[in-house]
């Protein structure tokens, strides 16, 4: 398997390629206009320019600004839908992940062994329901055709197994844990920027930066925040895929968000788990807290689930009362607690949960809605990161019938940029860190240290990060601004000291790297590529 190469070329997001978009934005009419560059509508517009639709997509700050960049980096099989009764919902995240693991994004997604600590807050009866979770998990595995060589089957292993994975855990009352396999994202940012780039290697026109005003069917008028230039653009269908910010388009749903915070603490404070783990919460026997461990000797706790109503999608705060829950459940199981001065870091993301205004609160569910009314815009809402592919199928789908033509979906075979197999990765000539996060290109990454070496240097004392995976965000991947630099096309910002440190780096590399981009014309390719 090896990544596409479809007509649009190299699919190169910088300053050139944004102004050669915006030309043609003013001049033609698209099949498609795609307003919000999530994770949604990112794969709306990949899985529209895969079947030859002409797509513009249009992001009002930067792609992955909201919810998609705040997930707890996990592609979920489905298990705790299943436990609540959404069998079908359960089923198509297993399908999903089965597809990004396998064949989308291999790259960018790998198995993550999950251990459920059977300690002296999980009772026997509990324990046994555990277990039965779990097998019924794989009985998603083994429904998606999962191999088990790709996900292993479930099994309970002894105390001291345990305490290998996991030496921080608590060893007073431990008789032993539940081990299972799910799917672990390298970056959710990271996924969307890709599905990007592939959306435009296949032709579709992206322009970040550009704030929709107003919509209808056939219409969307915008203003490019970096300059106040106002514009409208013609399309035969436009699609709202604005995740949080939806019912601000459509007036036919109420988005209802639910807040989920996560702490950042370094792997050590915990112990520095090999495996991620799920901790009964206190007092439940249904919610599970998280302990994640990330890239770069990090671990993610979480996460809360709780109405978040008025509050700013953008970057949502991690109130006081849930670092506390966090804190306070996850070390319960832990040999030695953890406290507010472990946390390096903090972050929460807005589910968009959606209900339709002639629909009762209660419907809301993790489920996606795909609202298709004749002479309206179409909008799909809710869902979840693991099933965005699903959710862009459906889209195009209703799309194709409105236009009539447009083909079958391909995207379920059709790796992004840098996809590979595991054998083929493990042989890219390039560090383990960027093959990662760049899969088949790498090597492109690298090779901007060689030409200037001081791209080689980590960007912040302690941060594995180096200028060139910022010379190259800038280059190949659309970053603007040192935010897009540092929040999104690497995640410095999950440690605000090594943000700080790392701001003059990312001045530094704008400057360098925009003046090449600037100087290119529209359509050709740009200095820093090859």
């Amino acid at each position: 398997m090896s990544a596409p190469s479809p007509a649009g070329g190299r699919g190169s997001l910088n300053r050139t390629q944004r102004r050669g978009a915006l030309e043609r934005a003013a001049e033609r009419t698209y099949d498609v206009v795609v307003v919000g560059g999530g994770v949604t509508g990112c794969g709306v517009a990949l899985d529209a320019a895969s079947r030859g639709l002409s797509v513009l997509l249009v992001e009002q700050h930067d792609l992955a600004a909201g919810t998609s960049r705040w997930s707890s980096k996990l592609v979920h099989g489905g298990l705790r839908y299943l436990a609540s009764g959404h069998v079908g919902v359960a089923h198509e995240s297993a399908r999903e992940r089965h597809l990004l693991m396998s064949r989308i994004a291999p790259h960018l997604v790998a198995p993550m062994p999950t251990l459920v600590p059977l300690g002296r807050d999980v009772g026997r009866r509990q324990g046994a329901l555990i277990r039965l979770g779990v097998t019924a998990g794989d009985v998603l595995r083994r429904s998606a055709r999962t191999p088990s060589s790709l996900l292993p089957r479930p099994r309970r292993i002894g105390a001291a197994a345990t305490l290998r994975l996991a030496p921080g855990l608590a060893a007073d009352g431990l008789r032993g844990g539940v081990l299972s396999h799910d799917g672990r994202l390298e970056d959710d940012a990271r996924l969307v920027v890709t599905l990007a780039r592939t959306a435009a290697a296949a032709g579709a026109d992206v322009v970040t930066r550009a704030r929709v005003d107003e919509l209808d069917a056939e219409r969307v008028m915008l203003t490019d925040t970096l300059t106040g230039e106002r514009l409208t653009v013609r399309a035969r269908t436009v699609v709202n895929s604005t995740g949080a910010w939806a019912d601000r388009h459509d007036d036919r749903i109420t988005v209802l968000p639910s807040r989920g915070s996560h702490l950042v603490l370094p792997a050590a404070a915990v112990g520095s788990p090999r495996a991620a783990l799920t901790v009964p919460l206190p007092g439940s026997t249904s919610r599970f807290l998280l302990v994640l461990p990330r890239p770069d000797d990090q671990v993610l706790v979480g996460l809360t689930d709780e109405p978040a109503p008025g509050v700013d999608p953008l970057e949502p705060p991690v109130p006081e009362a849930d670092e506390q829950l966090l804190l306070e459940g996850v070390s319960r199981a832990l040999r030695s607690p953890v406290t507010s001065a472990d946390v390096v870091g903090r972050f929460a993301g807005l589910r968009p949960l959606v209900v339709r205004d002639d629909k009762p609160s209660a419907d809301v569910s993790r489920e996606h809605l795909l609202l298709d009314e004749p002479g309206r815009p179409l909008t799909i809402a809710g869902g979840k990161l693991t099933t965005y592919r699903r959710m862009a199928q459906d889209t195009v789908d209703a799309v194709v019938r409105r236009l009539g033509r447009g083909g079958e979906c391909r995207t379920a075979t059709l790796p992004l940029l840098g996809a590979a197999e595991a054998a083929d990765l493990a042989h890219v000539a390039a560090p383990a860190r960027l093959v990662r996060r760049f899969g088949t290109l790498a090597p492109e990454v690298a090779a901007l240290s060689a030409r200037h070496p001081w791209l080689a240097d980590p960007i912040a004392p302690g941060s594995a990060t180096t200028g060139a995976e910022l010379a190259y965000g800038v280059l190949e991947e659309g970053a603007l601004t040192v935010d897009d630099l540092l929040a999104r096309r690497t995640r410095t910002t999950f440690d605000p000291a090594a943000a700080a440190a790392a701001v003059p780096v990312a001045e530094r590399v704008l400057a360098t790297f925009d003046t090449e981009v600037t100087a290119a014309t529209p359509g050709r390719p740009t200095p820093g590529a090859r």
